[in-house]
């Protein structure tokens, strides 16, 4: 037997197994193809073999850390959620999936990471509240960045400020994508009748923090609660399959520290961690400042030593140098 596949990924909040809209979609994935993951998970992607979320950890092929790569290993590994798709939903599937890529994925990134008041008063204060210290000054911030550089790449366009035509252009395509998607479940337990498929992974993936996470501005989430068939199939999806570990605490409380294994957030041991965490942040900085010769140590020689008279002349030779160069 081969060791068993190891997933890492964001940890949930809100009634989500997940916070991360790609987490979910493989957690989803791999629940209905039944693949045995063991699953970490966690608040500092630097754990995962990676260094990003979601990673998968394989015997075959090292580790992958993109939803698509993951789930086309699975399928790989004979858990295949598609299997028993026709010809025709599976052309369905891939376009769906090109749509929600296209129309509303841009919308949710602007949602959570370029809307001013869901920024910071909900993604950046979550992930603020739940990465360990001190890489919660940090990691936010590059996350932040990181969302802008792949709006910008999925819109070709620069403009991405807040409240201008370009929020309401994205809007109106992730209305359009999401009532689209409503028509087409229509009554339906799944998007192709009673078993769920790759489709779905994707779609609960996007939708599902959409529905749960509370946002100040709440546009997208007016418009997918009046679908109701929608906000059902999300609920069906986290009562079948997630039911035991769809929550890890309310909304806007700081979680509990052992959910990924830290305890900087524990009074007793804060102090100490918060000292630990600065000498080691010291070290690091003495150690790059010695590596890149900012900082150096210059051994004399014993002969030298003694004989103190030549040491004015190694000096100046040494400052004739520098300013040579």
């Amino acid at each position: 037997m081969s060791a068993p596949l190891e997933l890492y990924c964001w940890k949930g909040e809100w009634g989500l197994p997940s916070v991360d809209s790609d987490c979910l979609t493989v957690l989803a994935y791999a629940k209905f193809a039944g693949a045995p993951l063991k699953v970490h998970k966690i608040a500092n992607p630097w754990r995962s073999p990676t260094g990003s979320l979601p990673a998968l950890k394989t015997s075959e092929d090292g580790s992958l850390s993109q939803p698509h790569k993951i789930i086309i290993h699975l399928r790989k590994q004979k858990y295949n959620a598609d299997y028993d798709l026709s010809a025709k939903e599976g052309a369905d599937t891939l376009a769906f999936i090109s749509l929600l890529e296209e129309k509303l994925l841009p919308a949710l990134i602007y949602a959570f990471w370029v809307d001013s008041k869901n920024y910071v008063e909900v993604t950046r204060r979550w992930y603020a509240e739940n990465i360990p210290f001190p890489l919660n000054f940090y990691l936010p911030t590059r996350m932040h960045s990181n969302a802008l550089d792949r709006l910008r790449l999925v819109r070709g366009d620069s403009g991405l400020e807040p409240g201008d035509e370009a929020e309401k252009e994205l809007y109106r395509d992730a209305y359009e994508c999401m009532t689209l998607l409503s028509q087409r479940l229509g009554t339906q337990k799944f998007f192709f009748g009673d078993f769920p498929s790759s489709l779905d992974a994707y779609v609960f993936g996007q939708l599902a923090p959409l529905l749960k996470v509370k946002l100040p501005n709440c546009k997208l989430q007016q418009h997918l609660k009046s679908l109701d068939n929608l906000c059902h199939y999300c609920s069906n999806i986290l009562d079948l399959y997630f039911q035991n570990e769809a929550s890890d605490g309310p909304a806007r409380k700081a979680p509990t520290p052992r959910d990924d294994g830290s305890d900087f957030d524990n009074e007793p041991h804060k102090r100490r961690n918060q000292f630990l965490s600065v000498l080691v942040a010291l070290g690091a900085m003495v150690g790059y400042a010695f590596l890149t010769g900012i900082v150096s140590i210059q051994r004399s020689n014993p002969h030298n030593a003694l004989h103190g008279r030549r040491a004015p002349q190694l000096a100046g030779d040494e400052v004739d140098d520098e300013d040579g160069e």
